[in-house]
């Protein structure tokens, strides 16, 4: 599958590269990381990023704005997208061909051609297995701002390396990536420093989380809690991982409310919960997945079903 796809990206001149919507370092990861090699390997090729830029982020990088007559004729590559209304700009099938290049179950079988692999630890580290295909067979190049991209891609989906999906594979392809010139020092303090506001809400959830004695957790963030605060429900994205240093903890529930909708994040340290996500609007990995809600009795049901996966586990 990675020879057809490099084939079909040789064929191309115009590409377009989408990922999901609220992204995380992997989604910007794979997506900007693969059009660094592209336009890398082939400067005469037009090739674009398109999404809604997440400021988070920004010490990544940024997508583009892609005019609609872009879309005519191009090769439409959708990365680390497990299903078709998670991609960001739903202009992905305006294209000519599209191609999917996800790890996570692939669920919703989209595109012309799709490689989907759920061993890898990360999209990006499945860029950087293309990559060396492509350098085999299409003299594909990598630089240090596609190597970087790729790097914060692997190390934000497997949380620096402390989950299970971390593998040899995963290992070696950042022991490789390394080898470029990019300040590791300044990527992790993009990834991981946290501003006051953010700590002080980190401190809350500490004190207000509650678990049972079957180890799920939970804890509820309302916009007031929001607004006491001063973050935004997309910044608590990078407090999600902080209940996993509790002890006795196997699985938990963070809900954060928007305006038309509550956002459900759930993570686990072992009973499998994007069956669970699958259930309310959601999915992902077994061990990290998403929801949605739209009224806070809905997220009684998701805490009482998280509870019976605890408890059987």
């Amino acid at each position: 599958m990675k020879r057809q796809i490099i084939d079909t990206i040789k064929q191309y001149d115009t590409i377009i590269i989408h990922r999901h919507v609220r992204p995380d370092p992997d989604a910007y990861g794979s997506q900007m990381g693969l059009q660094a090699i592209l336009q890398a390997t082939y400067p005469e090729k037009k090739v674009f990023t398109t999404g809604e830029h997440e400021e988070s982020l920004s010490f990544l990088g940024e997508p583009q704005v892609v005019a609609d007559k872009e879309f005519e004729n191009a090769l439409v590559i959708v990365t680390d997208t497990a299903n078709t209304e998670r991609v960001d700009d739903q202009r992905y099938n305006q294209g000519k061909f599209l191609i999917k290049i996800d790890h996570h179950p692939n669920d919703d079988a989209y595109g012309d051609m799709l490689w989907v692999n759920t061993n890898a630890s990360s999209c990006s580290e499945m860029i950087y297995d293309l990559f060396t295909e492509g350098r085999k067979v299409a003299d594909w190049k990598m630089d240090s701002k596609a190597a970087r991209f790729l790097f914060a891609g692997i190390v934000g989906d497997t949380g620096r390396f402390i989950y299970p999906s971390t593998t040899e594979t995963t290992f070696n392809t950042v022991g490789e990536l390394i080898k470029y010139n990019f300040d590791r020092t300044e990527l992790f303090d993009g990834m991981y420093e946290l501003s006051r506001e953010l700590l002080h809400m980190q401190g809350y959830i500490f004190q207000n989380f509650v678990m049972d004695d079957n180890g799920a957790a939970y804890i509820k963030l309302t916009i007031e809690v929001l607004e006491q605060f001063s973050v935004s429900a997309s910044d608590t994205s990078l407090l999600v991982g902080s209940l996993g240093n509790v002890k006795g903890i196997k699985a938990w529930v963070i809900f954060v409310e928007e305006a038309d909708q509550i956002r459900v994040r759930l993570r686990s340290k072992g009973p499998i919960i994007n069956t669970l996500a699958k259930q309310y609007n959601g999915g992902g990995h077994p061990m990290a997945s998403g929801a949605t809600i739209y009224k806070w009795e809905e997220s009684e049901e998701v805490i009482s079903k998280l509870k019976e996966l605890c408890a059987k586990y």
